[in-house]
C-alpha cells in the first residue's frame, strides 16, 4: 500500500508509475477523497475543543451556583454534529482505504519502462541450451513411458490442471524439495518454515494477492480461507502487526509448500502437462530487511535461486521486467526461465521481487531503529517452484534408449538411483 502522503506529495510520479504499468486508476478521485477526510476531521477537531471549553463553563457556572442549562442544550447539538461527522469519517475512510488497496507499488527507475513482456530485458543467460542428437520426448511422453507420471488417473481424481506422480516420479518431486531446503538452509543462511496451506482474507490482504486477484484462488466455501497460490503468503504475515528490533534484521525465511492457483484466464495457453497446473510445489524464499539494505539483498536472493539450477546443470536466463509485466506489489523483479530441450522453450520457474514498504504497510510489519519505528521492505522468490523444473530435468536428462539420468546432486536424495527407466 502507498502512503496517502506520499501520493499526496507526488500526484505526478503515481500517475506515471500507474501509466507506466498500463493501469488506469482515477488518482484524483483519491485525493478529493483525502481533502474531503481532512477538511471533516478538521471540523470534528473544532466541534470537539468547542465542547471541552463549554464543558469547562458548565463547571464553572455549576460551582457558582448559576443555571447552565442553555449551554448544555446548545452541547446536545454539538455532539449530535460530531457523531453526524464521525460517521462520515469513517464513511470516508471506508472508501478512500478500498481505494489505496488497489494502487500498485512504484516501479523502482531501474526497472524496463514498458507496457507488456515485450519490453521485459534478459540480463544474463547461463550454460548452454542442450541440443539432443536424436528425437527428443516431451515430457509428458517421458511421464507416460516411464510410469512416473499419471494425467489420466489425476484428472478422475480431481479434474483437468492436476498432476499424479508416481514411483521415481515421486521420489523425483521429494528429492529436490529437500534438495532445496537444504542448500538454502545450509548454505545460504534461511530458516526453514513449514507454515499452513489455509490462509485467511487478512492475510491474503496483507501480500497484495487481495483484492486485485481474488477471481484466481481457490476459497473454502462456508469459510473466509483461502489455499494458498505461494507461500509468500503465510510466511510474509508471520511478522504481521509486529514491531521487531533492526538487530534482528535481515531475515530469512524459506519454506516448502504446496501451491494452488485456479489460474482463471489461461484459455487457449499452455495448459498440457506440467506446464501450468492448479496445483503445484514450490520452495519459497523471503526476506525482512532494512529499507537501505532491500535492493543489495535482491541480488543475493536471485543468485541463491540461480544455485539451485546451477548444480542441478539446468541452462537458464535472467529477465528483468518491465513496467507493465511487474506484479502488483512489485517494484523490481527478476524471472528466471529455464530450458526445456524437447520443446524448446524457456519456462519460468522463479520470480524475485522486492516489494519496498509496499507489503509492510498493508501488513504492519516494522522494525525499532533508535527511538522510532519504521516499516520494514520485504522481498521473496522461489528457490524453485518445482513443475516446471521437473519438465526441464525430464527433457534435458533423457536418453535415446528413452531413460533419463538423474542429476549427479540429486543421487543421494534419490536414494543411489542413478537412471529413471
Amino acid at each position: 500500500m502507498l502512503d496517502i502522503k506520499f501520493i499526496r506529495e507526488n500526484t505526478d510520479v503515481v500517475k506515471q508509475a500507474i501509466k507506466d504499468r498500463a493501469m488506469k486508476l482515477n488518482i484524483d478521485e483519491v485525493l478529493e477523497l483525502d481533502k474531503a477526510k481532512r477538511v471533516l476531521l478538521a471540523e470534528v477537531e473544532q466541534l470537539k475543543a468547542r465542547r471541552n471549553k463549554e464543558s469547562s463553563e458548565i463547571g464553572r457556572l455549576i460551582k457558582e451556583g448559576k443555571d447552565p442549562s442553555s449551554i448544555k442544550e446548545a452541547m446536545k447539538g454539538v455532539s449530535r454534529k460530531i457523531k453526524d461527522l464521525d460517521a462520515k469519517v469513517e464513511d470516508i475512510t471506508q472508501k478512500l482505504s478500498n481505494l489505496l488497496l488497489n494502487i500498485p507499488n512504484i516501479p523502482h527507475n531501474s526497472t524496463p519502462k514498458g507496457p507488456d513482456k515485450a519490453y521485459n530485458k534478459t540480463i544474463k543467460e547461463w550454460g548452454k541450451p542442450k541440443e539432443l542428437k536424436f528425437k527428443a520426448k516431451t515430457h509428458l511422453e517421458l511421464g507416460e513411458a516411464l510410469g512416473i507420471l499419471d494425467f489420466q488417473r489425476s484428472s478422475k481424481i480431481t479434474g483437468t490442471g492436476f498432476a499424479l506422480y508416481k514411483a521415481a516420479g515421486a521420489r523425483l518431486e521429494r528429492a529436490l524439495i529437500n534438495f532445496m531446503l537444504d542448500l538454502h538452509t545450509r548454505k545460504h543462511g534461511y530458516t526453514e518454515i513449514f507454515p499452513p496451506f489455509l490462509v485467511n482474507r487478512a492475510s491474503m490482504t496483507a501480500t497484495g494477492q487481495l483484492p486485485k486477484l481474488e477471481e484466481d484462488m481457490y476459497k473454502l466455501k462456508d469459510e473466509d480461507l483461502f489455499l494458498i497460490p505461494t507461500a509468500e503468503v503465510p510466511v510474509t504475515n508471520i511478522h504481521r502487526d509486529e514491531v521487531l528490533e533492526e538487530k534482528q534484521l535481515p531475515i530469512y525465511y524459506a519454506a516448502y509448500t504446496a501451491c494452488f492457483r485456479r489460474e482463471a484466464g489461461s484459455y487457449g495457453k499452455d495448459t498440457k502437462g506440467l506446464t501450468r497446473v492448479h496445483q503445484f510445489d514450490k520452495v519459497e524464499l523471503v526476506k525482512f530487511t532494512r529499507p537501505e539494505d532491500s535492493f543489495i539483498e535482491l541480488e543475493k536472493l536471485l543468485k541463491d535461486a540461480e544455485k539451485v539450477l546451477q548444480l542441478l546443470k539446468i541452462p537458464y536466463r535472467v529477465v528483468m521486467l518491465a513496467t507493465g509485466d511487474l506484479s502488483f506489489s512489485a517494484a523490481k523483479c527478476y524471472d528466471i526461465e529455464i530450458w526445456a530441450a524437447a520443446s524448446r522453450s524457456w519456462l519460468e520457474v522463479s520470480s524475485c521481487s522486492c516489494f519496498t514498504d509496499f507489503q509492510a504497510r498493508r501488513a504492519n510489519i516494522k522494525f525499532r531503529r533508535a527511538a522510532k519505528t519504521e516499516y520494514v521492505h520485504t522481498l521473496n522468490g522461489s528457490g524453485v517452484a518445482l513443475a516446471r523444473l521437473v519438465i526441464s530435468i525430464l527433457e534435458n536428462y533423457q536418453n535415446k534408449d528413452g531413460s533419463v539420468t538423474v542429476p549427479k546432486v540429486l543421487i543421494k536424495y534419490m536414494n543411489g538411483l542413478r537412471k529413471i527407466a
